[in-house]
């Protein structure tokens, strides 16, 4: 339905800190990439994610290689395909059960009558035909209070033979220089503070007792 507007999605996108957007990568003829310039500046923590482009940034934003373990989000938005969104959807049942589901937000092109019979069946918050961009641009919907950028971090593997790995420390919405090594893992303070990676656990265990999260991350970089 096209115009469409709910009390229930409203809720859903006023109370939410984070949008994760997937198939957001660098190509910017592509609407995920473009969807984080339309939300830009209205007050979410914008979170794109895309495998291949994983570690890069769209406006100073790290592009994520998947939701890990640890995370719960508040919306996730389809840009894939339908075959692709019914596996990923698949996953995150695993992974969160219905209890911490977040709502599943369907971009035109990622519906398909199996996947939304099966939403329908499982008796998920979701959206379908239509465009969370042009929902909240068209209700003129902001994030209040505005959700604070927050430092991000990358380590990739060395450069010069050493088999050391290189821990990165960026400022918010900074654009990280590129890399041509392996990444090993990247997200912003959010991320460093739930995610169940080894390397985000790692870094939490390294936290000396008169500092925080954010300054041992720091100081390792």
């Amino acid at each position: 339905m096209v115009n469409q507007r709910f009390e229930w999605i409203d809720e859903h996108i006023h109370q939410a800190k984070s949008i994760h957007i997937l198939g957001a990568g660098l190509n910017a003829e592509r609407p995920a990439h473009r969807a984080i310039h339309d939300l830009d500046e209205r007050g979410w923590r914008l979170v794109p994610v895309h495998p291949r482009d994983a570690g890069r940034t769209i406006l100073g934003r790290v592009i994520r290689r998947e939701i890990e373990d640890g995370i719960i989000p508040d919306i996730v938005v389809f840009f894939l395909a339908p075959e692709r969104a019914k596996a990923a959807i698949l996953a995150m049942i695993m992974q969160y059960g219905s209890s911490d589901m977040p709502l599943i937000w369907l971009q035109r092109g990622a519906e398909s009558d199996e996947l939304s019979e099966m939403l329908e069946d499982s008796g998920l918050k979701h959206v379908k035909n239509d465009c969370i961009v042009e929902y909240i641009t068209r209700n003129e919907m902001y994030r209040k209070p505005a959700v604070e950028d927050n430092p991000w971090f990358r380590q990739i593997s060395d450069e010069d033979g050493s088999g050391c790995s290189v821990w990165q420390a960026f400022e918010p919405l900074s654009e990280g220089h590129d890399f041509s090594t392996e990444l090993e893992w990247v997200g912003d303070l959010e991320d460093l503070e739930q995610s169940e990676h080894t390397i985000a656990r790692y870094i939490r265990s390294l936290v000396n007792d008169d500092e925080n999260l954010l300054e041992a991350a720091v100081r390792l970089s």
